[in-house]
């Protein structure tokens, strides 16, 4: 399997020989920028300076705290790392509770998701076209907190201290479904990482300039799968396989008022047609337009229930 190798730091690690990493393989470097409302990392500038650098792919994480102002903690992050991330910068929201999760008090899995939906969207306004992502753990998944299509980062340490070359003969992890773009596999002697492309591709990817879809989207545009294509034929930027994000909110809000207006009539339909069976099972004749009726409202539901099998196919 094709992976690129990579790290992750904080304040709790130093200075790091950027240049001799690279010499060894590593392809990528994530940087903690912030946390919360207002706590910026001491060592970020430090860090994020010497990965770009070195030209590495760099990126930055901002640690969530999903019962503050969730505004206040995207300007933050993008207060930190505003002086650096230009082109093929990545962007992560670190997700994770603490062991007494206080960074979560008693927000419900549908509010977090909210919230993580609304920091990405005010990241995404800030660094038009960059690629932002979720770091966040098995449990989050399955609590419903991760928006659908958004890139994962996740970790998962099976042997304690670990090389990439170990990692690397992993099978990829899946996640409640989720497929995982990066794996944090150990955090002895420090946090390292692969993620599932070769290097070419993956600073394509960081670039925004990979077609890949499954939880690769850019922070403007979203990954359109063959069968909206057909459903959308008219919309703009469907040649590349990808559409505006404004435009795919605005076809779907058209798509679904006339799901809803289609089920309006079809229950009206099914009010007459009870109607009528029911003035049957009581001895009552029919008059010839009460037949007429019943017949129309039969065949345009079973027109409807066709409408609805081609649109699945």
């Amino acid at each position: 399997m094709v992976t690129s190798r990579g790290m992750d730091v904080s304040a709790y690690q130093g200075v790091q020989d950027w240049a001799a990493l690279k010499a060894k393989g590593v392809v990528f470097a994530f940087a903690k920028a912030s946390e919360g409302q207002r706590s910026r990392d001491d060592r970020f500038d430090t860090h994020i300076g010497g990965i770009i650098k070195a030209d590495l792919i760099p990126g930055a994480y901002h640690f969530a705290w999903p019962t503050q102002d969730v505004a206040a903690e995207a300007a933050n992050y993008i207060g930190a790392v505003r002086p650096y991330a230009k082109a093929g910068f990545v962007h992560w929201l670190d997700l994770e509770a603490y062991s007494d999760r206080r960074n979560y008090g008693s927000r419900t899995g549908p509010q977090i998701r909210a919230w993580v939906s609304e920091w990405l969207r005010l990241v995404a306004a800030a660094f038009p076209g960059q690629r932002l992502g979720v770091y966040t753990s098995a449990d989050d998944i399955a609590r419903g907190h991760l928006p659908a299509g958004v890139p994962l980062w996740f970790p998962r340490y099976p042997w304690g201290a670990a090389d990439w070359v170990r990692a690397e003969k992993q099978p990829q992890p899946l996640v409640h479904g989720r497929s995982v773009l990066f794996w944090q596999f150990t955090s002895q002697p420090y946090d390292r990482n692969i993620a599932y492309l070769s290097e070419a591709a993956l600073r394509a990817w960081a670039a925004g300039d990979s077609t890949e879809e499954d939880d690769m989207q850019t922070s403007d545009q979203l990954a359109v799968p063959a069968w909206a294509k057909s459903t959308w034929p008219k919309d703009e930027g469907l040649a590349d396989g990808k559409i505006a994000v404004s435009t795919a909110l605005a076809s779907g809000y058209s798509h679904a008022r006339r799901a809803s207006e289609n089920s309006v009539a079809l229950l009206a339909q099914v009010a007459a047609l009870t109607a009528v069976i029911t003035k049957l099972a009581a001895g009552g004749g029919l008059t010839a337009a009460e037949v007429q009726a019943a017949a129309e409202a039969g065949a345009q539901a079973a027109l409807a229930t066709l409408g609805d099998k081609l649109q699945e196919d």
